[in-house]
């Protein structure tokens, strides 16, 4: 068995290092090749990857491309493979991890593996989600997404601490570490590159899942994520708003996008009042018809950052 993995770069020079590190760590056992998509980046990350990974294989992008773009990029640049282990630069895999990943793929019924994961202070991620709804956005409004979190039917993000101590299908799981089948791949792929960043894991689980290919949770499966900055940069939480509204209009029309569109602004604009600039960015581009008809790119993040 050969486990690709699929890591996208950009200006990560300072996060390579432990990333191989952790890579021979959690792969340790097992045949695997990794391949590295660099978005442009303007610090030593290519270099660096092909110093400390000669072995690996390198695909400069040359510009800005967006995380799925990296992906699909990554994986049609390499060779032969069982599985893909997508990876965020700053994810760090646990003895073990990957074995046990690989090993509930064989589930019927699972295209997809996600492992427990904790933040860099050790505390728990919650990384299992519900298919977004106009409910439980409104949840998520009337009661904070924690506590929401804890209903079915009014959270997305699972929240109570109980299910992340089992083994259990989610209906899709954040992106930074998943283990996908060369089956799924084959039959779900490529990522859709037209959200850019965010979103794009949510759109490939679902369609997997609507195959009969379900992301399955893996408790004894352990990975760090030191996290990046979508919940503290207003741009990145902007555009992550606005890929919300695009993936739900794809999937159920414009009439009930209009109703969860509605519960978007409601969240946001509440949380905005509250002084919260990431809210505010995301209240204002919601409420700009152009910003929700445009294809995302680079641009979409540096444009909402001086309207803050």
């Amino acid at each position: 068995m050969t486990i690709l993995v699929a890591v996208v770069t950009y200006n990560s020079e300072r996060l390579i290092a432990d990333l191989i590190a952790g890579l021979r760590s959690g792969l340790d056992g097992m045949k695997w090749h990794l391949t590295v998509a660099d978005n442009a980046s303007a610090d030593g990350s290519v270099a660096l990857v092909r110093s400390l990974a000669p072995e690996a294989t390198v695909v400069e992008m040359g510009r800005n491309a967006g995380y799925a773009a990296g992906i699909n990029a990554a994986v049609a640049a390499s060779p032969a493979y069982d599985a893909i282990l997508v990876l965020n630069p700053d994810v760090r895999l646990t003895p073990g991890c990957v074995p046990r990943l690989l090993a509930a793929l064989r589930t019927p019924g699972t295209g997809i593996a996600v492992p427990h994961l904790v933040d860099g202070s050790g505390t728990l991620i919650h990384t299992q989600r519900r298919e977004p709804s106009v409910l439980r956005t409104l949840g998520d409004a009337f009661l904070g997404a924690r506590r929401a979190g804890r209903f079915r039917l009014l959270g997305e993000v699972v929240t109570d601490p109980r299910a992340y101590d089992v083994e259990t299908f989610t209906d899709w799981a954040e992106g930074s570490t998943q283990l996908i089948s060369a089956e799924c791949w084959s039959r779900i792929a490529p990522w859709d590159e037209s959200f850019f960043l965010y979103s794009e894991e949510t759109d490939f689980a679902l369609r997997a899942r609507d195959a009969g290919l379900r992301t399955r949770y893996i408790p004894d499966a352990h990975a760090v994520h030191l996290e990046g900055d979508s919940r503290v940069s207003p741009g990145l939480w902007a555009l992550l708003t606005l890929n919300r509204v695009r993936l739900f209009r794809r999937r159920h029309g414009r009439v009930r996008t209009s109703a969860y569109w509605a519960a978007l602004v409601l969240r946001e604009s509440s949380r905005a009042a509250l002084g919260k600039r990431p809210s505010r960015a995301a209240t204002r581009d919601l409420l700009t018809p152009s910003r929700l008809r445009e294809v995302p790119g680079p641009a979409s993040v540096v444009r909402s950052k001086p309207r803050i």
